[in-house]
């Protein structure tokens, strides 16, 4: 009678999954991969026909980033198979014996949700400032005298650096007709 410790570990399956378990790092290959086609599909079916100005269009840049995304998974790829081996997490200044802030990254979760849903009826201004200041709040600054006035501050400043310097168009809500 033959048991599962007689069989070699070729006939089970065990060299398969160990060779994938060491060269796990061809998961992020694939899927840089997978990222620069679908990066790259979409940039080559763009209609650019009314946005064209130039010799430079807005294929451009998309085309660029994917043909990179499809290099550098090439040659992350090329270098797992020869061995090569990400570090170990070791962090910065990371505890990886603590558990993980669920709760901080839980409400950064619900204020990038909560400027989601607030930027089309209270325009960017206002959405951006209570972005700032939750997120400000979320990662431990409890100072609430100079946190909404600097939330405030950034937000118009990103909305007219990109609504009137760059031209890239943001709601602007009630404070359309202000700004």
């Amino acid at each position: 009678m033959t048991t599962q410790t007689d069989i070699p570990p070729a006939e089970t399956g065990g060299e398969r999954r160990s060779w994938l378990r060491e060269h796990s790092e061809l998961g992020v290959c694939v899927l840089l991969l997978a990222l620069g086609v679908l990066v790259l599909t979409d940039a080559l079916t763009m209609d650019v026909d009314i946005a064209q100005r130039g010799p430079v269009g807005p294929k451009t840049v998309p085309i660029v980033v994917g043909a990179g995304l499809l290099v550098i998974a090439a040659l992350l790829a090329v270098d797992v198979v020869r061995g090569g081996r990400g570090q170990a997490e070791g962090g910065e200044d990371i505890d990886l014996s603590e558990p993980a802030d669920w709760r901080t990254v839980l409400l950064l979760a619900g204020v990038f949700l909560g400027a989601a849903v607030l930027i089309e009826p209270l325009g960017f201004p206002v959405a951006g400032a209570l972005l700032f200041w939750g997120a400000a709040y979320a990662l431990g600054s409890r100072r609430t005298d100079r946190d909404p006035l600097i939330a405030a501050g950034l937000s118009l400043i990103t909305y007219t650096v990109f609504n009137n310097l760059l031209g890239v168009p943001l709601p602007g809500g009630p404070l359309m007709g202000v700004l």
